[in-house]
């Protein structure tokens, strides 16, 4: 019996968490806003891990597709990373401009990919990747539905965070072993 890694089902839960507790603190604003961009960080790293472990898990016959995927996801959390951190009141605002747009296409487009080829692979529900891309658009429609993307993205990857997968998804038996 296979079980998902202590650091996929950690990162599952915490990803979403921070990226919640950013889309609150957003809403504060305020001194609020500089822990809230903090917490988003955090959480891009921790998506990072996800996304990293995710492929691992991915089926051999799909792991190139897997590492495009996570690459192209990585890519996105970087220039996401880069893009947060000019927000932050350090002394960065000399940096050039982040390619914001481009983290905000390539990490879903990557993790979606990911999910899908779990999907395939009978190790995620169908519902993963819709409740995961559902999450991404409520985010990116409005700052404000940011809390409400989160909830989304953590209920989607609510499968990712169980030890054992649900037995709808683990490998079945052969027809004459019941």
């Amino acid at each position: 019996m296979t079980s998902n890694p202590v650091t996929v089902r950690w990162s599952a839960l915490a990803g979403p968490v921070l990226l919640l507790f950013y889309g609150v603190l957003r809403l504060l604003g305020g001194v609020f806003t500089n822990l809230g961009h903090l917490a988003f960080l955090v959480g891009l790293l921790v998506f990072a891990l996800l996304v990293t472990g995710l492929r691992a898990l991915v089926p051999p016959g799909s792991r190139r597709l897997a590492t495009i995927a996570a690459g192209a996801a990585l890519a996105g959390l970087a220039l996401l990373c880069a893009a947060i951190l000019a927000d932050l009141p350090f002394d960065l605002r000399e940096t050039p401009g982040v390619p914001e747009t481009a983290g905000l296409t390539l990490f879903p487009v990557g993790a979606l990919t990911l999910f899908g080829l779990l999907v395939a692979a009978r190790r995620l529900p169908a519902w993963t990747p819709l409740l995961f891309g559902a999450g991404i658009a409520l985010s990116l429609l409005e700052l404000a539905l940011l809390p409400a993307g989160a909830l989304l993205i953590l209920l989607a990857l609510g499968p990712l965070r169980r030890h054992t997968p649900e037995p709808a998804l683990r490998p079945r038996l052969a027809s004459g072993l019941r």
